[in-house]
């Protein structure tokens, strides 16, 4: 939010918010990111579950690790530059 002033000779003046309202980014769990991982990771255990020995455990929890550093890493960068709390 900006306003605009001038000064005693007519010269214009921006004057900015001195406080931010909220963050950048919302929390974990109030994002789609966290649902689409959440499915990601069901869908793969449950295909792990249901299909014959050509896809188990084994793969099926190497493909949880890859979603899980994939998250971890969306969200690192999704915060990356935000800072909490803008609370008074």
């Amino acid at each position: 939010m900006t306003t605009r002033t001038t000064d005693n000779i007519g010269a214009p003046q921006v004057h900015r918010a001195e406080t931010r309202e909220s963050t950048e980014t919302k929390s974990a769990y109030k994002t789609t990111e966290l649902i689409v991982y959440v499915l990601a990771v069901l869908g793969v255990l449950i295909a792990s579950a249901i299909v014959d020995n050509s896809f188990g455990a084994d793969p099926a929890w190497r493909y949880v690790t890859y979603l899980t550093v994939g998250y971890m890493i969306s969200r690192g960068l999704a915060k990356a530059g935000s800072r909490e709390p803008y609370r008074d």
